[in-house]
């Protein structure tokens, strides 16, 4: 089977170095800056879209959100991996996975330097495929992060899939590239509004994906 996993909200909690970050940006630009329990509500549509959401509706431009990203990403590299941790019981999960054959890949919005650079320091040599976002290429939800995944692992995406994530933006993706759907709850979307988008399941903890037919 093939099994795609969102990254932030889903397998790591990333809310701590991106709130850092956000706010260093605007900080240093002179922008009032957001308390971190007020950051999941600004992402989820990568950090263009994180950085626009932080700033004063005054200016939400694109020459304004540029100017924050120069800040935002150098500083994000440096810290990406300060606070952010694995969400308890994904380790196991993804062990459990992979020692049962399945093909693994990591779809986020988050850009593509800093997608490798969490996936390798927490999961090292267990996804097939790593994607973030890329120069030229849609963001979730346009399906295409999907297709460039199917297409680079070739014959081992033959079967079945499975798309995993924690946002609105997930199920859309997973809805646009016609795969099932399984919502976990622990991330940055509350149930309730992942119910909206009637997911094939949901789950609260990493290992219930275990449960779920055909996944061992």
């Amino acid at each position: 089977m093939l099994i795609i996993f969102d990254l932030d909200g889903t397998l790591i909690n990333t809310i701590d170095d991106l709130g850092q970050a956000c706010n260093h940006a605007l900080a240093a630009c002179g922008f009032p800056t957001h308390k971190i329990e007020d950051h999941p509500r600004l992402v989820g549509n990568g950090i263009n879209r994180l950085i626009e959401r932080a700033l004063p509706q005054e200016h939400r431009n694109e020459a304004t959100v540029l100017r924050l990203r120069e800040h935002f990403v150098p500083y994000y590299d440096a810290h990406n991996c300060d606070l952010t941790r694995p969400y308890d019981g994904i380790p196991e999960l993804l062990k459990a996975l992979k020692a049962a054959g399945h093909t693994l890949a990591v779809a986020s919005n988050k850009y593509q330097a800093a997608t490798e650079k969490i996936v390798a320091h927490f999961f090292p040599n267990i996804f097939d495929v790593v994607l973030g976002e890329r120069v030229g290429i849609a963001r979730k939800p346009d399906p295409q992060i999907v297709w460039d995944i199917i297409e680079a692992i070739g014959d081992k995406a033959i079967g079945d899939r499975l798309y995993i994530g924690d946002s609105l933006v997930d199920a859309a993706t997973a809805k646009a590239a016609n795969m099932p759907f399984a919502a976990c709850t622990w991330g940055f979307c509350t149930r309730e509004q992942l119910q909206t988008a009637q997911p094939d399941y949901t789950i609260s903890h990493p290992l219930e994906l275990l449960n779920i037919s055909n996944i061992l």
